[in-house]
């Protein structure tokens, strides 16, 4: 890498100590000044007080998140009491729901699920979960499965 011994506008022998060493400036520190040469320090501060004052702005006058509102269906099994962490008698089995809650479908819980069956890479049937007999998973549309009908089914607890 070229790096000048005299300065090109006053013909002065260049010392150059520390990181001054690398810079290649073609001028002696006098004549970087007198010239300006030197001054490629102050736009990159204006540039960087600008953008950290925009960002800064811009975080101070961002309008507040909307309030988080979950809503439920009208016919949710699940109740409008708060939840007790503490309570050692929580019910989450679907058995139970349908027991205290006469509004729920009871052929919709106790539905059969079926599994996808058709053959992955490693040459086994795939396990991801469908809603009819027969049919793909997203994965597999349009291939065959690997098993018959009847062992697609998967039994339920």
């Amino acid at each position: 890498m070229y790096r000048p011994n005299f300065c090109v506008e006053c013909g002065e022998r260049m010392t150059r100590q520390g990181w001054r060493a690398w810079l290649n400036s073609p001028f002696c520190v006098a004549c970087g000044r007198r010239l300006g040469k030197m001054g490629w320090v102050k736009p990159i501060v204006v540039i960087a007080l600008v953008a950290v004052s925009a960002f800064a702005a811009g975080r101070f006058f961002r309008p507040p998140n909307p309030p988080l509102i979950v809503q439920r269906a009208a016919n949710s099994p699940l109740s409008d009491l708060p939840v007790s962490l503490t309570d050692g008698s929580r019910t989450t089995g679907p058995k139970e729901t349908t027991a205290t809650n006469p509004n729920v479908d009871v052929s919709k819980v106790d539905e059969p699920g079926y599994i996808c069956g058709a053959r992955t890479k490693k040459g086994t049937p795939c396990h991801r979960r469908v809603h009819v007999a027969g049919e793909r998973c997203f994965q597999h549309k349009g291939l065959p499965a690997m098993v018959p009908l009847e062992k697609l089914v998967v039994k339920s607890k």
